[in-house]
């Protein structure tokens, strides 16, 4: 991270842009700690894919155990033969 100094006039009195500069390692843990809770969280730590994933495996397991389930299948087959029937 690169911090700014604020601008300064110079001599002649015109404002000079402010200069970059690199922070140093002597900076201590309370200079780094604000660093750190300023910069906003750019995604999602690898702990949070893992669970996300694991999340969505289960969720796709329990559906696919409801619609494969036997009763799931029938009320669909009623449904269709149903439909059918006013079709016809």
């Amino acid at each position: 991270m690169t911090v700014e100094q604020p601008s300064t006039p110079d001599p002649d009195g015109d404002v000079v842009a402010p200069t970059v500069v690199a922070p140093t390692p002597r900076q201590g843990p309370a200079a780094r700690w604000r660093r750190v809770r300023a910069e906003p969280e750019a995604g999602m730590s690898t702990a949070e894919y893992a669970v996300g994933t694991v999340a969505a495996c289960a969720f796709a397991a329990v559906l696919y155990q409801v619609v494969t389930g036997g009763s799931i299948v029938s009320a669909l087959g009623d449904l269709v033969e149903s439909a059918l029937a006013v079709l016809s």
